[in-house]
């Protein structure tokens, strides 16, 4: 049986509050396959955004196994856990995180650069391309629409041809039709790269997309749920 990409057991997150400790994660549990697109969806406050954080590397799990992408995320240091992420983890969050002082084509090649890639350029414009934006490849994020820092940012997190690709509402600050076209967009270039997706949403219609579907209620998993997605 091939090894998933993502094997959780026992994650467990304390973080520190005025009132005192809280409990963000209750002993979550989880694996993902290699190539499968999962949804999390549940109320505000349900540990969401904090499961894909400790899924990112972003955030470290107080306790429990975290293994992405053939890694132990608990046996990683700040370097190599930076590392892990340039090479096997793409992200994009609700608010786009674009570098305003840079050009759509220099916010999609830096992980390149930084990457010691020297086609870093030509890939970015390819990538812009895909994403339907090659004509604004001079343009700063304050000139594009929010529709279009989005596919910056979707074009960013696939750069390094990632094994995972997270998304955090990716349609949260987008209208109903620009929304519609990011997510075609995202499951499109999901299923051209081969990667696997996983993503946050409160949308039960998005979520419906994805092949499975996982609910989360006060720090834990209570559903986990198959869907039969259209061909």
């Amino acid at each position: 049986m091939p090894q998933p990409i993502i094997h959780l057991s026992d994650v467990r997150l304390n973080l520190e509050s005025r009132a005192g400790l809280v409990e963000i994660l209750k002993g979550i549990s989880l694996d993902v396959a290699r190539g499968q697109s999962l949804a999390i969806v549940g109320p505000s406050g349900s540990g969401k955004t904090s499961l894909l954080m400790i899924l990112a590397g972003l955030e470290r799990a107080t306790s429990g196994d975290v293994h992405v992408a053939g890694r132990d995320f608990n046996a990683l240091d700040e370097d190599l856990m930076a590392l892990a992420r340039g090479e096997d983890i793409g992200i994009v969050f609700q608010s786009f995180h674009l570098i305003p002082t840079m050009t759509a084509l220099e916010n999609v090649a830096l992980p390149l650069e930084f990457a010691g890639e020297i086609d870093a350029r030509e890939r970015a414009r390819a990538l812009l391309s895909d994403v339907g934006l090659g004509v604004r490849l001079d343009h700063f994020p304050a000139q594009l629409s929010g529709g279009e820092q989005q596919r910056v940012a979707l074009a960013r997190a696939l750069a390094p041809e990632p094994k995972l690709l997270l998304a955090d509402e990716p349609t949260g600050n987008l209208d109903g039709k620009t929304g519609r076209q990011v997510v075609d967009l995202l499951f499109g270039l999901k299923r051209k790269s081969g990667a696997t997706l996983v993503l946050v949403t409160h949308d039960e219609r998005l979520a419906k997309e994805c092949e499975r579907t996982i609910r989360m209620a006060d720090g834990k998993i209570v559903a986990d749920e198959q869907t039969v997605v259209a061909a």
